[in-house]
């Protein structure tokens, strides 16, 4: 997992898409490389879910062609245009994160001292981002959709929670409360309570 997050992490920076998401929500692009690695476990756990639950890779490649298409990569600046003029976010990213998104957006704005306004564009905001890369590894994957259906199974799976948890650990330190939450989010979203 840390490698997919350092992969995913150098990708929005060589385009500068965290600096430019960061500055559309007067945010500290710093933060948003701390809010990534949380938020892109989830959304893989999100996809195992709705793999397991609601018809396998074919769920999972509908998701990714609809919500995740990798030219989001290379256009931020229109992408960002774009997302200035939605009126209304959806932090449960339709159901992708079951009925947790909020919780994990109340999490997010208490460990990272961010605005509620702020916090409940922030999942919605850098989701597309995350799922276009995804779409993008899919895409460059020699065994396509099957190979991406493997890389799910290795990498959406409960060490998530370690993952989450250890970055919890390193980075807020002294928050274990909002920590603990976020673990039983995230176990109750991968089916793990």
């Amino acid at each position: 997992m840390s490698d997919l997050i350092n992969d995913l992490l150098n990708s929005l920076n060589s385009n500068q898409a965290t600096e430019k998401v960061g500055n559309s929500l007067n945010l500290d692009p710093s933060i948003l490389q701390q809010v990534i690695p949380v938020i892109a476990p989830m959304i893989l756990g999100g996809l195992k879910k709705q793999s397991e639950n609601f018809g396998g890779q074919e769920r999972v490649d509908h998701i990714l062609n609809k919500y995740g298409n990798p030219e989001v990569l290379e256009n931020v600046d229109d992408y960002i245009e774009k997302s200035s003029k939605q009126e209304s976010f959806d932090s449960n990213l339709g159901g992708l994160l079951g009925n947790s998104g909020s919780q994990i957006t109340d999490i997010l704005k208490n460990n990272f001292n961010i605005d509620a306004g702020t916090a409940a564009k922030l999942i919605p905001m850098v989701a597309p981002l995350i799922l276009g890369f995804l779409t993008k590894n899919r895409d460059s994957n020699p065994e396509g959709s099957a190979g991406f259906a493997s890389f799910l199974d290795q990498n959406g799976d409960g060490s998530i929670i370690d993952d989450v948890a250890g970055f919890f650990a390193n980075k807020q330190q002294g928050s274990e409360g909002s920590g603990g939450g976020l673990m039983d989010i995230l176990g109750g979203l991968l089916g793990k309570k």
